[in-house]
């Protein structure tokens, strides 16, 4: 975020979460949701919840373009326990272990599009693959993204994102066994590889002391997503689950 007022600056922040149980869950549960963002000449490291980017490429040789690439990492947590599901006949399922997912990404962006010089629109693709052998496929993720500020202490963004997985990944997380099946009382299920789903969303910070370089701020943010495929039709999802998956947040953040 204050990268895009051309100042070097890192962001840390806490707060909540009320997002799905599991992937697919039409049930919903509270979850800590540390973040932090760096802008350090041009650079950007992102963390959020379970996944850490870095921008490679520095952005201050041409203001009006940012190039973007480097490598993204992701700890996969979906139903590495069973304890927040409540749905029995997933929790019957059993655990899965935690994958981490690694790979890259690239991108552009162009600051100054509509609202102030300060505003931006990014596009970038990502790919990462489990390197740990839970689900051993990869997982291809394009991503739109708009921000602005609004004023010096106001700003949100907007974006759009998708993903498409490997067969491994449909087979560890939405596919049933018959051992499962006869343990869970779900039907036998196969997934394929492919879209896996989409979302939509916003955020939106406000500064309480100080600006948006400098200071604490409130953040919060909304998120619709839709599963499809062979992945809305899981049983795991159409029976035991939703199709559709909101995820909110709220919390504090300083910037310094």
């Amino acid at each position: 975020m204050a990268g895009q007022l051309g100042k070097n600056t890192v962001t840390v922040g806490l707060g909540a979460a009320y997002l799905p149980s599991y992937e697919g869950s039409k049930d919903y549960q509270f979850s800590p949701a540390p973040a932090a963002l760096a802008y350090i000449d041009g650079h950007t490291i992102t963390y959020i919840g379970n996944r850490l980017s870095v921008d490679l490429i520095g952005d201050k040789a041409n203001r009006d373009w940012d190039i973007q690439a480097g490598p993204i990492g992701v700890v996969n947590l979906d139903r590495t326990t069973t304890s927040g599901i409540d749905d029995p006949r997933v929790r019957a399922l059993g655990k899965i272990g935690a994958a981490v997912e690694l790979g890259g990404y690239v991108g552009i962006g162009k600051i100054g599009v509509v609202t102030s010089p300060y505003d931006r629109l990014s596009v970038s693709v990502s790919y990462r693959h489990d390197v740990t052998g839970v689900h051993d496929s990869g997982i291809w993720q394009p991503s739109v993204n708009y921000f602005t500020p609004l004023s010096t202490k106001a700003a949100v963004g907007l974006f759009a994102t998708a993903e498409h997985v490997g067969r491994g990944y449909a087979r560890r997380y939405f596919s049933i066994t018959p051992d499962q099946s006869a343990a869970s009382g779900l039907p036998v299920y196969n997934a394929r590889s492919g879209w896996k789903d989409w979302s939509v969303g916003g955020l939106a910070t406000y500064s309480i002391t100080g600006n948006l370089l400098k200071g604490w701020k409130v953040v919060g943010g909304l998120t619709y997503g839709r599963m499809v495929n062979d992945f809305g039709d899981s049983p795991i999802v159409s029976q035991a689950g939703s199709r559709s998956q909101w995820l909110s947040a709220l919390g504090l953040a300083y910037t310094f």
